[in-house]
């Protein structure tokens, strides 16, 4: 519980960069402001009747100064600059307000005054830390005196209700754990899917039944009984609205987690979801009260990236898989690019340059593809860097349109700068193997706006053929006891000249796609290789 004191505190909170990002965004406003006033004829032509201009200024002046945590120069724009210091520095660390924005209205004379009385409002946009924002108006009364312009101050100046009698204060409540279920019903959290943690605690955020929630209260400065609410955030998770029903399996997640002890305490994620609609089926990470890098990571997806360069390719024609495109162990197209433990296969067809993951042979095809291409395919089809609805918040990937050769040559193999995660890569895997993207979701009804066309049956049939001949003749090996129809795809992404590149691997096997990264796993069968062959040989039947 935070109060705002009678007393001064030690000084206001405020940071440096804080500080001149609220500068700015008030400046911003005030530029408005100025322009307002002059179309409403209060600049230098205006007739003697309208607010002297000075007087805004001096308003939008105090404001900003207000704004940017510069409360002795502030303080000092007003008749009692001791006071006006002590209770502004109260105010905002008091109530945890954080990068106020303060909006100046047109100004009004005092029409008693004989020009010498001006009130501008203002609407203050108070950010409470970790709650939300507290939005209200108020009003700066500014008097001339000895030719110059000051506020007039007082309490209420601050906020309306602000008074000798009555104050605010702060009172935050536990956030409640959202209550949530699998597909069947099923009780989920993160005590017996320790993994789910993030999830849950974004879920709850994401659907108002969870999360942070308080309240700024008017209180009575001696009894401090409570006058009335004039800010609440957050909402009461009610009983009768029972939990929130997800898509995902408490058998798959048990799996999924139960997989990722095989990344070694690396740093790891995955995801699986079902082909046929999206709908995911478990989502896990390592650590697990970590960030949600399955959903929300960035990370250059490597040679995984591979499918939808490979998607854009045959769909123009641009290449057979029996074409010989060659597998030199380097390329040099403004850097060197060579394979992984810089192998070499001379003479080899496009499958063997997928199935064995040659980078310089996709990087050899790239004049074939228009430089927006593999971004407008990845968009169109796979449904990549358009706005998702997942359920929680989630990043969807970027494809930009590379900017010379090099970055070009990088994004035909998944670096440069295009980027994803599992949530993606899953996503992709399922689109390529089904010829229909669907927006991946954790809660079954969310909004859908993704526009995507399905890819051709002939380029489907073409993509499962390469992705099966990886199991069972290429570098997703580790796949190949598996029974049944099992597809994948092995990736190793470079991160930097300090860290050792992260490990990939997507897979598809009875109408479910999963991928995993491992980070630092250094190469994709060698670290996700082993997590997905332990989650698809646990996994039930779906």
């Amino acid at each position: 519980m935070n109060t705002f004191p009678d007393l001064p505190r030690t000084g206001p909170r405020c940071r440096p960069r804080t500080a001149v990002k609220a500068l700015v965004a008030v400046t911003a406003v005030a530029a408005v402001g100025v322009g307002g006033a002059w179309g409403a004829g209060l600049g230098p032509f205006a007739g003697e009747s309208g607010p002297d201009p000075e007087a805004a200024a001096e308003a939008r002046a105090f404001l900003a100064d207000w704004a940017a945590g510069r409360l002795p120069d502030a303080a000092a724009r007003t008749t009692g600059p001791d006071r006006a210091q002590e209770v502004l520095s109260s105010f905002t660390s008091g109530l945890d307000i954080e990068k106020p924005v303060l909006t100046a209205g047109e100004p009004v004379e005092d029409a008693e005054s004989d020009g010498r009385a001006v009130t501008v409002p203002y609407t203050a946009r108070m950010p409470v830390a970790g709650l939300g924002t507290w939005t209200y108006t108020a009003e700066l009364p500014l008097r001339k005196r000895g030719g110059e312009w000051k506020v007039d101050w007082r309490l209420s100046l601050v906020h309306p209700r602000l008074s000798g009698t009555e104050k605010f204060r702060l009172e935050r409540e536990e956030a409640e754990p959202v209550r949530a279920n699998d597909r069947a019903g099923r009780a989920l959290s993160a005590a017996t899917h320790p993994s789910l943690g993030p999830v849950l605690a974004q879920l709850g955020r994401a659907t108002g039944g969870g999360g942070p929630r308080g309240a700024v209260l008017l209180v009575d400065r001696v009894t401090g009984d409570v006058r009335r609410t004039e800010a609440a955030f957050g909402r009461r998770t009610h009983e009768d609205e029972g939990p929130v029903r997800t898509t995902l399996d408490t058998r798959w997640q048990s799996a999924a987690e139960q997989a990722l002890k095989k990344a070694d305490g690396k740093n790891a994620a995955l995801v699986a979801l079902r082909v046929d609609d999206g709908q995911i089926l478990a989502v896990a990470n390592s650590p697990a009260d970590g960030f949600n890098r399955a959903v929300s990571g960035t990370y250059a997806p490597g040679s995984t990236w591979k499918i939808v360069t490979s998607s854009a390719l045959l769909l123009k024609g641009a290449v057979a898989p029996d074409d010989v495109v060659d597998c030199p162990r380097y390329l040099t197209v403004g850097k060197r690019f060579q394979n992984v433990e810089t192998s070499a296969h001379p003479g080899a067809t496009f499958r063997k340059a997928f199935t064995e993951s040659c980078n310089t042979a996709f990087i050899g095809l790239r004049g074939r593809l228009g430089d927006g291409e593999l971004g407008e395919v990845a968009a169109r089809h796979f449904g990549v860097g358009q706005t998702w609805h997942v359920g929680v918040p989630s990043y969807d990937g970027s494809v930009p349109e590379p900017r010379d050769a090099t970055e070009k040559a990088a994004s035909m193999i998944g670096q440069g700068r295009v980027q994803a995660n599992p949530l993606i890569m899953a996503s992709v895997t399922a689109t390529a193997v089904s010829g229909r993207f669907h927006q991946p979701v954790l809660v079954a009804g969310t909004e859908d706006t993704t526009r995507t066309e399905p890819l051709p049956p002939r380029v489907v049939g073409q993509l499962r053929t390469l992705l099966r001949a990886t199991v069972t003749e290429g570098t997703a090996h580790a796949l190949a006891p598996l029974a049944g129809e099992v597809g994948g795809k092995t990736g190793t992404a470079e991160v930097s000249d300090e860290q050792e590149n992260n490990g990939w691997m997507v897979a598809h096997r009875d109408g479910v796609a999963v991928a995993c990264v491992v980070e630092e796993g250094v190469t994709g069968g060698g670290s996700a290789g082993p997590v997905l062959h332990a989650l698809l040989s646990a996994a039930p039947s779906s």
